[in-house]
Parts: structure tokens; C-alpha cells; sequence
């Protein structure tokens, strides 16, 4: 039986995906120690969630306003550290969860990024994943030594030769290379290790590369690209796809099937792609006591949580209209962070030329999106009824304090979902690839030479 794919969606900051987070009377305070981390991990893996995500940018959100004093001031997402120094803790602290961390390709090197997810592959015994994005803001370009953020379309471009060096190393060992033959002095077999000799207009990598292949061939990619090119990037790459929450089911659907059509015009099993939406959940012993608790979440966020984060994602100052201004067309068109956002919002409204107060109303950034409210049969049925119905392959599931979130939802909704079959008791093996139903990776990428 066809059962979830279970995702935590996590930061290395001080804070959740929900910035209010930090104020919930229940979230812990030691957010930057090891011991919160390694907490983490164990409570996710008791309720055998695949993947341990960390989601990541560059520089704390400083777009509003052009400064981050009131970034600091409202614990807006200030501290962010190293995701995948972090990862590494809660890899030490877990034995099958799998881990994901972000780096992207517009400011990182193509050979770093493969040789740092291989490591930590290797270290893991085949558990890791790496988070392929392109970056946001021109607040990312500064602290990275550039002066302006990438064309939006441009980064994907970049991306695309980026991930073309990154598979070539990854698939250049052969899985039988090494022999360590003491006898006759034969460390590896020579010719089973090639060189990529690449060259692109973007980068370019010679190799060989210098980490052999792990249980599990190589880490998994995961992608979250909602624009029309980052939909086409990820359905040539990504293999656990992030997606928003959709504003119905019906929509959730098409995008699905969509996605999946994509895949396959890609010359690539679609069954080898999982599709995983965010999705907060909010839960309790009784529906009562969940809606208690949602209440207090949404009065822990101020509009100046949204204006930030959304100046961040879209790389545009909402101080610089007024709340009730509307965007003008040349604006919405030469939004250059996130377009996916702008679209959603468009739609959601039906207004042409929103406003910063629609902004923050329909795209409800900075709140919980769609959240699932309720006691275990209450959450259970509503992940049921996008599981089943063709919406999606599992959850991201986003947390409104920590450890809270994940406790609960281990302690309610995961023994539920495991009575109905939905979810499974145990994990499937040992690698992350075997727990998400994905296949090891042949060697001898076609770029490979």
C-alpha cells in the first residue's frame, strides 16, 4: 500500500519557517546549541519522518526598509547559521533520518557543493540530501562579495550548468573503484574514476573528483522551484519536490498531475519524484484545544514580520509604498526574487495591482497557510484526503514553536496515520533513498568523459 513521505522543515536560526515562533511561551530558547539540534532529530526520527530539512539564505532580512534594525529588534530570522554544520550534529544524534540542507547555486562553487553533500553522504551512511536553490536577494549578493542579485531567469541558466559539474562528480566513481588490495599495492582502479573536463559559459570543473559513491550512490536532490523556469529546472532535476500549499484541492491536483507530466517529458520515472506540499499542522488531544492554540499563534505576529519577509523573498522594499498603494505593473514585472510569490498573490486576489496590505493578507506570509486544526482523526483526515486524492506524496510539515510541533504530531497524528495504513511503522532501510522509494543512481553521467 502507497503510504507518506514525511518531511521536517527546519532552520539553523532562531526561529522556525514561522519567524513568531521565538515567542510561542513553549519554544526553547537554546536554538543555537547542539543539544537543540540533536533534540531535533531524535523526536523526528521516533516518529520516523524520512527527511530533516533545513532551509537556508544567506543574509537576515534587510530588504525593508534597506537596513536590519528592525530585523533584529523583532527576532525576525536574525540568527542564521551554517545548515549543514548544523546537519551534521543531528546526523550524529540519529541513525535513519535523512538529511537535507540548503546551498545555492549563484554564490557557492559547483565542485564545494559536491564534495561537501558527498562528505556528509559518506558520514551518514547514505542519509544525505542536498536543497538545490538559486538565491533571493540582492541582500544575499552583498554579504557573498556581489553587487547586485542575479536575473532571475539568468540564475537558472547558471543553475542548470551547476547541477550538469555536480552530477558528472557525483556519477564519476564507479561503485567498485576502490579494492584496497594490500597484497599487490592496489588502492583503486584507475580507470574507473574519470574526469569531467567541463566547461560552460558559468563554471568550469575539471575533476577527478575525490569522494567515492555512498550506500546510496549519491545524496538526493530536492528542489522547490515554483516560477515556470523553476518548475522546468525542477522537473529535470529534483527528486523530492517542495511545493506550496494549494488554495484547493482542485488545483492541487492539476499541479500534481502537471508536475509529474513534466517529469516524464524529462525521460524520467515520475514514481522516482516525490511530490511533498508544506503544510502546518496544529494539533491536540481535542479539536478544542488545537484551535486554542492556533489562536495564539496568530496573535504573535505583527505586519512587520510579513513586510520583511516578503521585501526578502520578492528582493523589493515594501517600506517604499504605502500599505494601501498599489504595485504598479512595471513593478510586478520587475519583481526579481521570488515571481512565484507575486503570481500567487495575483490569483488568490484577483486584484491586477495589489497592495502591500493585500500582499500580507493573500499570501500570508509570516502566518501559518492552510493550517491543519484539530485532535488526531481531525489531522489525519485532511493529510488523508490530499494523500489519496492526487494531491501530493507525502507533507513538509511546518512548525509553529519547536519542539512542540513535531512532539505533538509524533504523540497524535503519526500513531493515527499509522492505524490507517497511511504511514509506515519502521523505516525501510538504512539509506534515505530506500526510505523514499527512489532508486540508486546509475555511474557514468552522459556529461561524464
Amino acid at each position: 500500500m502507497r503510504q507518506m513521505v514525511m518531511v521536517g522543515f527546519l532552520q539553523a536560526q532562531n526561529c522556525t519557517n514561522l519567524v513568531s515562533s521565538w515567542r510561542h511561551p513553549e519554544s526553547r530558547t537554546d536554538t543555537w546549541s547542539p543539544e537543540y539540534y540533536a533534540d531535533l532529530g531524535r523526536i523526528l526520527e521516533a516518529g520516523k519522518f524520512q527527511v530533516a530539512f533545513f532551509d537556508d539564505r544567506l543574509a537576515m532580512p534587510d530588504r525593508y526598509g534597506n537596513d536590519h534594525k528592525h530585523t533584529v529588534e523583532n527576532g525576525i530570522r536574525c540568527v542564521k547559521m551554517d545548515p549543514v554544520t548544523v546537519l551534521m550534529v543531528m546526523g550524529m544524534a540519529t541513525k535513519r533520518l535523512g538529511l537535507g540542507a540548503t546551498r545555492s547555486t549563484t554564490y557557492y562553487e559547483p565542485f564545494d557543493v559536491a564534495r561537501t553533500f558527498a562528505t556528509i553522504d559518506l558520514m551518514t551512511h547514505g542519509r544525505a540530501a542536498w536543497n538545490v536553490v538559486t538565491s533571493m536577494n540582492d541582500g544575499e549578493a552583498l554579504n557573498m562579495g556581489k553587487d547586485l542579485h542575479p536575473e532571475h531567469d539568468g540564475r537558472y541558466d547558471q543553475a542548470e550548468e551547476f547541477m550538469e559539474i555536480v552530477m558528472g562528480h557525483w556519477t564519476s566513481w564507479d561503485d567498485d573503484a576502490i579494492v584496497q588490495d594490500k597484497q599487490t599495492g592496489l588502492f583503486a582502479h584507475g580507470d574507473r574514476v574519470r574526469r569531467i573536463d567541463y566547461k560552460g559559459n558559468y563554471f568550469k570543473s575539471r575533476g577527478p573528483f575525490t569522494v567515492p559513491r555512498s550506500e546510496q550512490g549519491h545524496p538526493v536532490v530536492i528542489q522547490a522551484g515554483q516560477s515556470a523556469r523553476g518548475k522546468k529546472f525542477a522537473a529535470k532535476w529534483g527528486e523530492l519536490l517542495f511545493v506550496g500549499s494549494p488554495p484547493t484541492l482542485d488545483v492541487g491536483r492539476r499541479n500534481y498531475k502537471q508536475i509529474k507530466d513534466a517529469v516524464a517529458a524529462n525521460g524520467r520515472n515520475p514514481d522516482h519524484v516525490v511530490i511533498a506540499p508544506s503544510a502546518y499542522v496544529m494539533c491536540a488531544e481535542t479539536k478544542m484545544e488545537a484551535e486554542d492554540k492556533m489562536a495564539l499563534t496568530e496573535r504573535l505576529t505583527p505586519d512587520i514580520d510579513a513586510l520583511s519577509l516578503l521585501s526578502e523573498a520578492m528582493n523589493f522594499d515594501f517600506a517604499s509604498k504605502a500599505l494601501d498603494e498599489p504595485f504598479t505593473d512595471a513593478e510586478l514585472d520587475n519583481i526579481s526574487g521570488t515571481q512565484s510569490m507575486r503570481d500567487r498573490v495575483v490569483a488568490a486576489s484577483g486584484i491586477r495591482n495589489p497592495t502591500p496590505a493585500d500582499f500580507i493578507k493573500f499570501s500570508r506570509r509570516a502566518r501559518p497557510n492552510k493550517p491543519f486544526i484539530g485532535g488526531p482523526k481531525d489531522i489525519a483526515d485532511g493529510l488523508e484526503e490530499w494523500f489519496t486524492t492526487g494531491v501530493c506524496d507525502g507533507f513538509v510539515i511546518a512548525a509553529t514553536h519547536v519542539p512542540g510541533t513535531y512532539a505533538e504530531f509524533v504523540q497524535y497524528v503519526v500513531p493515527e496515520l499509522q492505524r490507517r495504513g497511511l504511514y509506515h511503522k519502521d523505516y525501510a532501510g538504512a539509506t534515505l533513498r530506500e526510505n523514499l522509494g527512489l532508486p540508486i543512481p546509475r555511474v557514468g553521467s552522459p556529461i561524464v568523459k
